[in-house]
């Protein structure tokens, strides 16, 4: 049966890395799994049974949009101004080009996040640019190995380069099962560091959960990423429900010039893993975060919430908290400390309105929605 196991489920962790995964402070021995910082929800949160969840999921409600999402090749050739430039590609994945070097944060080229090219959430737009066509990077960074945010074909292209992979502690299992070198893997707790080209990439703690396959143990970790460079910091949040760690994170590596927050695929059903755009305007507040860049909406349906809603909520909250806020299209590069920030909303024209036709994931996709 275990040549039958796709490779895009990867590989469990084995050996001297899984000693450092069972020696993590982390990790509770007695659910065999890693555990979560608390969350920030002290009420008793409402229960939903089964049926709740499939009938809500089954709403159309403006999930996709109603006509193509317009998209940037992104010009990269001319080096920033100022020493940092984001490039948000869609859903999680940014370019960050901070003080003469290149991050690469979650980056998914692949059509689909899914273990199935036939089956799973399809892309609503296309990625801006080529992979190849990226350039030099010097670091590839992982938040958690979900398949919106670790994507096999692309790791495999990334691996027949000489790009180092920072990742959470288990998820470098992965990455050797797909060809990544062992020396280029930089596996990492909570709070602990690397430095590559001059950048410190810190993991730092999240809310969240993991697993690939219908089986997997809960040993691979993840975490929200601090780079700081020598004149800039950024921030990148990976998945993460709400929680009061953002501001012990904002005193030990901020303040940030810009932090991508997630603020797309929540749910009532699921309320302490994945943030609402006002909890997300509220971490970017914690870790004093400079210009916030929403990230983690646009590009699949993982969620009931309308496509476009996350960019709707999190510009008005900014707003009303006078926090700067960049929403490009995607593959728009914007440098965070520009006096014009790309602000326009540019997805109204394509809006589904509430009760349209469009059509919702299919039970496959729902089943691979993280």
């Amino acid at each position: 049966m275990a040549g039958l196991r796709p490779a895009s489920f990867g590989a469990e962790p084995t050996g001297e890395r899984l000693r450092r995964i069972l020696s993590s402070p982390h990790y509770d021995a007695a659910a065999d799994a890693f555990r979560n910082p608390p969350a920030a929800h002290t009420e008793p949160q409402a229960t939903h049974s089964r049926l709740d969840m499939i009938r809500t999921l089954l709403r159309r409600d403006g999930r996709r949009p109603a006509a193509p999402i317009p998209v940037r090749r992104p010009d990269l050739s001319v080096p920033p101004t100022s020493g940092l430039r984001l490039t948000w590609l869609g859903h999680a994945t940014v370019l960050a080009e901070i003080d003469g070097r290149r991050v690469l944060f979650d980056p998914v080229w692949g059509q689909r996040c899914s273990p199935f090219s036939f089956a799973g959430p399809r892309r609503f737009h296309p990625a801006p640019l080529p992979l190849a066509d990226l350039g030099r990077l010097d670091a590839v960074v992982i938040s958690h190995d979900h398949y919106d945010h670790l994507d096999l074909p692309t790791i495999r292209e990334l691996a027949a380069t000489d790009v180092l992979f920072a990742v959470p502690l288990g998820v470098g299992a992965h990455l050797e099962h797909w060809g990544v070198r062992a020396d280029r893997i930089a596996e990492l707790d909570w709070h602990e560091a690397v430095d590559t080209a001059g950048l410190t990439l810190t993991a730092t703690p999240a809310r969240h959960f993991c697993g690939r396959g219908l089986r997997n143990k809960q040993r691979t970790l993840w975490a929200s990423w601090s780079v700081t460079g020598p004149r800039h910091r950024v921030f990148h949040t990976g998945d993460t429900g709400y929680f009061p760690g953002f501001a012990e994170i904002g005193a030990d590596h901020g303040p940030f010039d810009a932090a991508m927050i997630q603020i797309g695929a929540y749910s009532e059903f699921w309320p302490d893993v994945h943030m609402t755009p006002e909890e997300g305007l509220r971490a970017h507040l914690d870790l004093a975060g400079g210009t916030l860049l929403p990230i983690h909406w646009g590009t699949f349906n993982l969620a009931p919430h309308p496509w476009a809603e996350p960019a709707e909520r999190v510009l008005a909250a900014a707003s009303a908290a006078r926090v700067r806020t960049a929403v490009p299209l995607p593959g728009a590069p914007f440098e965070p400390s520009a006096d014009e920030l790309p602000v326009a909303p540019w997805w109204r024209p394509i809006t589904h309105s509430p009760g349209d036709s469009t059509t919702t994931a299919t039970g496959a996709e729902r089943a691979f929605s993280v």
